[in-house]
């Protein structure tokens, strides 16, 4: 894991390209018909055929578009049919701005599937005190307080604590009138966009108390 001093010089520096970047893909490459599959934030080994992958790191991510996605994404209003992210949300300064670009891009049906660290099973699982549930990632903490750490915030790199409540009212304002939680991580409501290339990737060491919240969601028609 890189330092967060490295991390934010790099986005201070990279951050005005990027956002030109963005722009003007939005404008002159984005599809403007077909089917349109969005992945935000592939990183180094989870990049999807078939999809357009969104990243921020040029260097060591595999990604089609290179944009950063505290930003504006980088797509027309009602262009895209689905999105998806898996453990990125939780990385990003505002949620809501986030959440609301989702709606602005999908269109009318359009859905989305996203996942994080689910802090509602962390806290269950503190309070138990059962510390096999948690990694000792990113600091070998022997204490369930100092894996809970580890869990919620990872060295400072999260910057939300995702529960169901809170991701269905941030969804709901949004906009986005279907949401629901998914469970097992295997299911979908959406199997023609959520395919077992999507789904393989969303294991479950204890789905009885998982560790990654997912939740899908539909833009009203």
């Amino acid at each position: 894991m890189l330092p967060r001093a490295a991390k934010s010089a790099f986005f201070l520096v990279a951050r005005p390209a990027m956002w030109i970047n963005g722009l003007r893909y939005r404008h002159f490459r984005s599809p403007r018909s077909g089917v349109v599959k969005v992945h935000l934030g592939p990183g180094q080994s989870n990049y999807l055929d078939g999809w357009i992958n969104v990243d921020a790191n040029m260097f060591t991510a595999r990604c089609d578009v290179w944009s950063d996605l505290r930003n504006k994404l980088p797509f027309r209003a009602s262009s895209v049919d689905a999105f998806y992210s898996h453990h990125v949300i939780e990385h990003l300064p505002n949620l809501g701005f986030h959440l609301h670009e989702l709606y602005r891009c999908l269109k009318p049906g359009g859905v989305f599937r996203i996942g994080g660290p689910n802090g509602d099973s962390a806290i269950k699982k503190f309070i138990q005190g059962d510390i096999e549930w948690f990694d000792d990632f990113p600091r070998r903490w022997q204490s369930v307080g100092g894996r809970f750490d580890n869990f919620i915030l990872c060295r400072n790199e999260h910057l939300t604590i995702l529960t169901l409540s809170f991701l269905s009212e941030l969804t709901s304002i949004a906009g986005f009138k279907i949401i629901k939680p998914v469970l097992p991580a295997t299911e979908t409501q959406f199997p023609h966009f959520f395919d077992s290339a999507v789904l393989s990737r969303e294991w479950e060491r204890t789905p009885e108390c998982p560790h990654t919240l997912l939740i899908e969601g539909q833009k009203p028609q």
